[in-house]
């Protein structure tokens, strides 16, 4: 007796000692998988920049005025909307590393052809390589998904918004270079606009060499591969039980119905899809207009790149307090608050008069900050609520819409811009984010809580 009831506590023993063993190899992994995002990040957000700071600048050039500037950011958008289901289905099938690596190069190669474009004066060609270049910044909010899904229920909001705040340095940097680039563009006999793709396509190239080179253990394999350890674990225990009990059960399972496959698509994962959307297509719509505004009113280029810099830098430096946010309250607090940053940011726009500039940087400032609010509490909720075996497929449709409303915010833009002008613009996209609030319906909140190893989801 009191040999057996040894061998037990040794078993339980044994057992907890590796239960820590394994959740400090997990943490040491998404420890390294987070630095490695993070250095991709660094890259890709210079990659990021050159769209959002001159994108509609050189259209507006090549096409001979405003009323479709907002073109090249539709297309790029739209672009990053085709890539973000082929980033989603290959992460799925192979994981996360040739996922990000294959978008990331595809982001480089559209960089390279909006050059090539430019300096033929091709705009079938321009309008083709912007498609191809959203594939860099479809990879881009790809890499957030990444950073959850090793992390810890409680952690997951912190933890995707790390892999946004990587992508500071080089987003806010990117627009600040807009003189530097264009120097080198001079200088090699090209258009100066096309600088920051000069660049892109070096940054989105040495990203694609990050990911594919250093991105080990591949987050969403050994998320399965311990999903898949655990459940190994939990048929081994139930073995463990008595015949006649095992038999009861069979009896029991064999008269009951199936269990339900799981509800990918949920009211949670919806409103969490409507938030994202929604914030993207103001967040866009105003930011792409504000580069023509602010020129058209004489201000110079490089205070135009500093505004958006200042933009950049709200889209992705809160991104760790919003993550504790989200964590804290719960996503729909969080998706409420961005609605209603959204809303004043487009009435601090509508509002500024034509010649301030640091009333324009506020309200793209404060654009940033919704914009941050939004995303972070809508991925939460897709990592939370979906399920490995489709996590990554959901996710990257989930981003389609995302990337479809930027587009259609982007082409919107150009049209109500040139129709009531930039006052116009900003109060019809306040209007709009009133809607971002109406979408957080009362069961949308989710709370991070582990449960036997799994989320569980709390409603308000």
């Amino acid at each position: 007796m009191s040999r057996a009831g040894s061998g037990g506590d040794g078993d339980t023993r044994r057992g907890a000692d590796t239960g820590r063993d394994a959740d400090t190899a997990r943490e040491a992994a998404q420890r390294r998988i987070l630095t490695v995002l993070v250095l991709g990040q660094l890259l890709a957000g210079a990659g990021l920049a050159a769209g959002i700071t001159v994108g509609a600048l050189l259209a507006e050039d090549l096409l001979g005025g405003p009323g479709l500037s907002g073109l090249p950011s539709a297309l790029f958008t739209g672009g990053s909307a085709i890539a973000a289901v082929a980033v989603g289905r290959l992460s799925q099938s192979r994981g996360r590393r040739p996922g990000l690596a294959t978008g990331f190069t595809f982001g480089a190669l559209g960089a390279a052809g909006i050059v090539l474009a430019a300096e033929l004066g091709s705009l079938p060609l321009l309008f083709a390589a912007f498609v191809v270049y959203g594939s860099g910044t479809a990879t881009n909010l790809q890499a957030r998904y990444a950073g959850a899904d090793l992390a810890t229920p409680e952690r997951r909001g912190r933890s995707l918004s790390y892999v946004l705040l990587g992508t500071t340095a080089g987003a806010v940097a990117g627009p600040n270079l807009v003189g530097p680039t264009g120097a080198v563009a001079e200088a090699l006999g090209l258009a100066p606009l096309t600088g920051p793709f000069l660049l892109a396509a070096l940054a989105y190239g040495g990203a694609a060499l990050v990911i594919s080179l250093l991105l080990r253990p591949d987050p969403l394999l050994e998320a399965r591969r311990l999903e898949a350890a655990g459940a190994d674990a939990a048929a081994a225990s139930s073995s463990s039980t008595s015949l006649s009990s095992a038999r009861s059960l069979s009896a029991r399972s064999s008269s009951a119905p199936s269990p339900a496959a799981p509800r990918v698509w949920s009211a949670d994962v919806l409103a969490g899809v409507a938030v994202m959307a929604l914030t993207q297509f103001v967040m866009v719509g105003l930011m792409t207009m504000t580069p023509v505004h602010m020129r058209g009113h004489d201000h110079a280029l490089t205070l135009v790149g500093l505004v958006i810099s200042l933009h950049v830098a709200a889209m992705y430096l809160p991104a760790p307090v919003s993550g504790w946010l989200v964590d804290t309250l719960g996503t729909r607090a969080v998706a409420a608050s961005a609605g209603i940053v959204l809303l004043a940011a487009g009435m601090l726009a509508a509002i500024a008069p034509p010649d301030s500039s640091v009333l324009v940087a506020v309200a793209l400032i404060l654009l940033g900050v919704g914009w941050s609010l939004g995303l972070v509490s809508g991925t939460t909720v897709l990592t939370t609520a979906v399920p490995t075996s489709v996590r990554a497929t959901v996710q990257g449709q989930a981003d389609v819409a995302v990337a479809l409303a930027g587009a259609a915010g982007a082409l919107v833009s150009g049209l109500v811009f040139a129709w009531i002008d930039f006052r116009g613009l900003g109060v019809t996209l306040a209007a709009l984010s009133l809607i971002v609030v109406a979408a957080v319906r009362p069961r949308t909140r989710v709370r991070a809580r582990a449960r036997g190893g799994s989320a569980a989801h709390r409603a308000d």
